[in-house]
């Protein structure tokens, strides 16, 4: 297991070092500069250039910037004034994950929830309905569902708050916009896998044993059925704890999304590699876990990688 562990993190510190290395690039090719402006003279421009080290030679900005990063230092913001990267993040993140959280929760929750009554209503009228609210899920946009959710619950009828993050009613109707998706998705999944497990021979075997259908529902069926559950919660994790940028500007709430957006389109180069790092490292070690979580669900599986 250590061995396996040791591989995974020596591929992710790889992959987050290619990662870093070609968003390096690429935002350097991006029409523009983070000085343009009808305002800026050429003598403060290329003060600024000096300040942030643009003005030498790419090969030794890259350098430059990679040594900070590995000291963990993601540099000042060009565009927020007397601002690190860093500082950014750590007040921005908690909204985003604080958001995520709670969405993850709602939709893998209720999304498993939904694919097993489904799965043991096969047919039946409750499967139709668990059905009809996965392809909803899947059909309409986040952003769509929070706008609907916005007019009927917060400006129709007045049950919750349209706006701002302040206090748990406020986080309810961005939590369901943001995991309603992933609620469907998991449903689906869920479903699927249970209709599989349930025609199984050790399913037929375990109620040849006598034992209660209970027992034989949530023994065997619900754990292995779930397997393929855990397989997607490493990127659905990732990119739902890290925030859902229309969502957070649809309901003014300060995490990260916004400022990522608002970077790029200001051709913040330390903000957007800042923040890509940080999306990156979260969606690897997410993985990771997940991968390490599938080999402790599923004892077929060695964590050595190799099959029986």
């Amino acid at each position: 297991m250590a061995k396996y562990i040791t591989k995974r993190v020596l591929l992710a510190i790889v992959t987050l070092f290619v990662l870093t290395s070609v968003v390096f690039v690429l935002v350097r090719l991006m029409p523009g500069d983070p000085f343009t402006s009808d305002k800026m003279t050429p003598e403060i421009k290329a003060n600024l250039e000096a300040y942030y080290g643009l003005d030498k030679p790419l090969p030794v900005q890259y350098v430059t910037y990679m040594k900070n990063v590995l000291r963990g230092d993601l540099g000042y913001s060009m565009k927020y004034e007397g601002r690190t990267v860093n500082r950014i993040i750590a007040e921005s993140f908690p909204y985003s994950a604080d958001l995520g959280v709670r969405a993850l929760c709602f939709a893998f929750f209720f999304g498993i929830i939904l694919g097993i009554i489904a799965a043991l209503n096969r047919g039946k009228k409750l499967d139709f309905v668990c059905i009809l609210i996965a392809i909803i899920g899947t059909s309409i946009p986040d952003f769509i569902m929070g706008s609907l959710l916005q007019y009927f619950f917060g400006i129709k009828w007045g049950l919750l708050p349209v706006a701002q993050y302040t206090s748990f009613k406020h986080t309810i109707m961005p939590a369901i916009a943001v995991g309603f998706y992933t609620l469907a998705s998991v449903s689906r999944l869920m479903r699927s896998s249970m209709l599989e497990v349930v025609t199984s021979d050790y399913t037929k075997t375990a109620r040849a044993k006598g034992l209660s259908e209970f027992r034989v529902t949530f023994k065997h069926q619900i754990r292995n059925a779930i397997t393929p559950i855990i397989t997607i919660m490493g990127p659905t994790v990732a990119s739902v704890l890290t925030g859902t940028f229309v969502i957070e500007a649809l309901f003014a709430i300060p995490g990260m999304g916004r400022y990522y957006v608002e970077s790029i389109n200001m051709n913040d180069y330390t903000m957007v590699l800042g923040m890509t790092i940080f999306y990156g490292a979260f969606l690897v070690i997410a993985i990771l876990v997940v991968d390490i979580l599938y080999g402790i669900v599923d004892p077929r599986i060695r964590l050595s990688g190799k099959k029986r």
